[in-house]
């Protein structure tokens, strides 16, 4: 078998077909770019949900002057009551520990967690998060029996759990994740339609080189090899302009969505770059098996 002539014949296939094999390359690209994005997005929703599960809590936040909740009449409870409630929470087999926090606490707590978000960090003002209990569960799915407990308790104002709120974000970077697998999956069916329908017409180009080619003992492998190569090279093409967008989503979204959100945790460059190389091989095989599948049924002569 000769390589030159393998070339050869590979290069006269694309360059008659240059607008599909355009059209094919686009496509694998935009395919393997949404396909990637969505892994990087499930990636990062993983990384997320691992790094934030020990550590969320439920946060008593306790009645003061402020409290919009009718049943603490604008009034702070008193020590002896904080006491109790603290004795309460400990007294839970759910509990882990529990932090008592201050004003003064909660209010540097809040500058230093946002203070990347000058519009709320420059409004907040001592005195706006009242005292509190931060409570630290043996397991964080087992916080309706404390949040049971404690709502409408004397001297509560509300309890909040952060697992709730990590929930509602981790459904949103879900649904986007979804989103961007199956409009994925569309246009993967869209390129392995495109690779039958050029493949197919490269070989009905080069009908009369097949039979001759044939019809002197060319083994199959022989003839079908340039046909298949085709589609690899452009699967290729397009594997590394979806590489090319994979880096902009991680610049442009995910390093956005990290920098903006206070509960992403932030993928590293060694995370992209798998799914970059997975994302090129998977079209570099999906375009070679459309090719090598289309040859089967139109090469029989």
């Amino acid at each position: 078998m000769r390589a030159q002539f393998v070339l050869q014949e590979i290069w006269i296939g694309l360059r008659r077909n240059l607008t599909m094999t355009i059209a094919l390359v686009v496509t694998v690209a935009i395919a393997m770019a949404l396909f990637g994005t969505g892994v990087l997005l499930k990636m990062q929703v993983d990384k997320s949900n691992n790094y934030w599960s020990d550590k969320v809590e439920v946060s008593v936040y306790l009645c003061n002057k402020l409290s919009a909740n009718p049943a603490c009449r604008k009034t702070e409870p008193s020590q002896d009551e904080k006491n109790q409630i603290r004795s309460q929470l400990q007294s839970m087999p759910q509990v882990a520990s529990v932090t008592p926090e201050t004003q003064k606490q909660a209010y540097e707590r809040a500058k230093e967690r946002f203070k990347d978000t000058p519009g709320f960090s420059d409004t907040i003002q001592l005195g706006d998060i009242p005292d509190s209990f931060r409570v630290k569960l043996k397991d964080p799915k087992q916080y309706a029996a404390v949040v049971a407990q404690m709502n409408g308790r004397a001297g509560v104002d509300q309890v909040i759990n952060e697992r709730a709120i990590l929930e509602k974000f981790f459904k949103i970077l879900g649904g986007l994740q979804w989103a961007a697998l199956i409009i994925a999956a569309i246009q993967v069916i869209a390129a392995v339609l495109l690779v039958a329908n050029t493949i197919r017409l490269s070989a009905f180009n080069r009908r009369r080189e097949t039979g001759i080619m044939r019809l002197v003992g060319a083994s199959n492998l022989y003839i079908q090899l340039p046909f298949v190569l085709e589609g690899a090279i452009a699967g290729l093409i397009g594997g590394l302009f979806a590489a090319v967008l994979l880096g902009f989503s991680k610049v442009f979204l995910l390093g956005r969505l990290t920098k903006n959100l206070q509960f992403a945790t932030e993928l590293g460059w060694l995370d992209v770059t798998q799914v970059i190389v997975f994302s090129v091989c998977f079209g570099v095989v999906l375009c070679s098996l459309a090719s090598f599948l289309t040859l089967r049924r139109y090469l029989k002569i």
